[in-house]
């Protein structure tokens, strides 16, 4: 893995701007790893945005993820796809997208994140973590002590997702994540650079041990 900031996007978050320039910003304020999520959207208007995010994360180096369409992550030459609970089996989608790419799962307790990683994905998102209103519909929030289960039993990389920010980060990761993922916290934030590039500096600066 060469990221552990994934962004999620998020049009709904965006506060009507376009999710390429909030993207770009994401970018520019230090981000290498993100998903492409945007499940409203219709397949044609989906494949050109892919198309256009593929070719913004190419020119500055990182690494973009479908969200459950192996077909468009194909097309458009993406570095993988992740998977929800409607999407593929991770064995399927793996077979379709071959070794050379990210196959990741959403998952929301430690049975799904076991079933991922014995089904061959390379790293999962669990949570929601804390509350937070897009994953309300996933139920209460899973906490803090469930994510520590989880990446204690889990070999394959975990991404705390849900309500995550710069005042909660150190403490997602000292509960063993590998990394964060996060969408509004950036897509909806006034200045998406800053904003980006604040949580990094916190993770960094755990990673290096300059956080107790």
């Amino acid at each position: 893995m060469d990221f552990c900031f994934y962004l999620i996007t998020g049009q709904y978050a965006a506060g009507g701007r376009s999710i390429e320039d909030v993207l770009a910003q994401a970018i520019e304020g230090g981000v290498k790893g993100v998903l492409l999520r945007e499940k409203d959207l219709p397949e044609k208007e989906l494949l050109a945005l892919a198309e256009r995010a593929r070719d913004l994360t190419r020119r500055n180096g990182v690494r973009l993820l479908i969200s459950g369409r192996v077909d468009i992550a194909q097309a458009v030459g993406a570095d993988g796809v992740h998977l929800g609970g409607s999407s593929l089996p991770v064995k399927a989608a793996r077979e379709m997208v071959g070794d050379e790419r990210y196959v990741a799962v959403s998952t929301h307790s430690l049975a799904e994140a076991i079933e991922a990683e014995e089904g061959g994905a390379d790293f999962v998102t669990f949570g929601p973590v804390y509350y937070t209103p897009s994953k309300a519909g996933y139920g209460p929030p899973v906490g803090v002590e469930a994510l520590e289960v989880v990446c204690r039993r889990l070999t394959i990389p975990v991404f705390a997702l849900g309500g995550i920010g710069p005042d909660n980060v150190v403490e997602v990761m000292k509960a063993g994540a590998y990394g964060v993922a996060v969408i509004s916290s950036v897509i909806g934030a006034t200045d998406p650079a800053e904003a980006a590039r604040n949580i990094i500096a916190r993770i960094k600066d755990y990673k290096l041990g300059r956080v107790i």
